[in-house]
């Protein structure tokens, strides 16, 4: 890696939102520059000196470091006092994770499940999510059997501090690809409505230029409110302000659009704030190769810097291969912790790319 004096590691910062390696000596010397600037903040880089300061100082923060499921005898034991089980078609959450040999799991402060599609990543985050009570978006369909599943579950938090606990679970969150998708749409109805508004006032306008002593169509006289809104519209026709000034009062502006991939980028970045435990379900989900990149390095750098722990299910080489990701391989019999370039996923990927390598040499 070159040699980064702290002006240029404080400018790779400002346009790539994290540090360019592990190397922690780039922290420090940016430190360092603060200091000697006698500088509280770097504000110009928007990136907060005690959070790099604690980074210098301590190790990363874990708030959940253990979770316990119920392991086969648990559930042995809880079928054999249990009565009316033949009317039921599926006992889940129950007999999942037993098969798997998955019972207790320990975290890091980015830990990933990863599996194919019906594994039980998702039904992991889930139980995980419930367990905490954090706060979720969309919800998920529940059996009969997850009031007796849950209480059967354990969460080790190293929390001991009522303030912090409060704290943290007044940020953390649990966000899906279904909370993203629905972003989307809320900003694009939000936007159509206003146009629609907007569609109406202007239609109201032609018509009370051209019959001023009768106002716009949908006033009744005999309304008092009506009346009101009648006045307060001819006094806005008056006004000495562009007719677009009116409608930008009275109606508002449409929010910004972007790409989809922009936008949940921004979702992410807006939902994902320092001091808390954020589960993320597939986060890849409708964002390209270079988006899943710029999401990966900001989970990181909110891991290392700001007092953040991840819990992920992905697909993505993207996100399996982040810089101190524990990975659970839950396609594996049992279930056990792996290297990324260890996931069948992941390998499949690299065979695939080796037999069209021929195809990517430049000619």
């Amino acid at each position: 890696m070159a040699n980064l004096n702290p002006v240029t590691s404080a400018n790779f910062i400002e346009h790539n939102g994290t540090l360019p390696s592990d190397d922690e000596s780039i922290a420090q010397r940016i430190y360092d520059y603060a200091v000697k600037m006698k500088l509280d903040k770097l504000s110009e880089i928007g990136f907060d000196l005690k959070a790099i300061y604690r980074r210098l100082n301590r190790s990363v923060m874990i708030y959940l470091s253990q979770f316990h499921l119920p392991s086969k005898q648990d559930e042995d034991d809880f079928f054999f006092g249990y009565r009316g089980l033949t009317c039921y078609d599926s006992v889940y959450p129950f007999q999942v994770f037993p098969v798997k040999g998955l019972s207790d799991i320990s975290f890091s402060e980015i830990t990933i499940f990863a599996g194919g599609n019906g594994s039980g990543k998702s039904t992991l985050l889930n139980i995980i999510t419930e367990k905490l009570e954090i706060s979720r978006t969309t919800l998920f369909n529940k059996t009969d059997f997850h009031a007796h599943y849950m209480p059967m579950c354990r969460a080790s938090l190293d929390v001991y501090d009522k303030y912090q606990m409060r704290e943290l679970m007044n940020v953390s969150r649990f966000i899906t690809s279904d909370d993203v998708f629905a972003h989307l749409l809320e900003v694009r109805q939000r936007n159509d409505n206003l146009d629609f508004k907007r569609k109406v006032w202007m239609e109201n306008r032609a018509e009370y230029m051209m019959n001023p002593g009768q106002g716009p169509r949908e006033i009744d006289l005999e309304d008092p409110e009506s009346i009101r809104k009648y006045r307060e519209f001819n006094a806005q026709i008056s006004q000495k302000r562009s007719f677009s000034q009116t409608l930008r009062r009275n109606i508002g502006t449409n929010e910004r659009t972007f790409s989809n991939g922009e936008t949940a980028i921004k979702y992410f970045s807006d939902n994902i704030v320092p001091g808390g435990l954020y589960i993320l379900d597939e986060p890849e989900n409708s964002l390209s190769s270079e988006y899943q990149i710029d999401l990966s390095k900001f989970i990181e750098s909110m891991a290392r810097f700001y007092n953040c722990q991840f819990i992920i299910s992905s697909h993505s080489p993207f996100f399996l291969s982040m810089k101190g990701a524990k990975i659970y391989d839950l396609d594996a019999q049992p279930t056990s912790v792996k290297k990324w370039t260890e996931i069948p996923n992941m390998r499949l990927l690299r065979d695939f790319f080796a037999d069209h390598n021929d195809e990517f040499q430049t000619r």
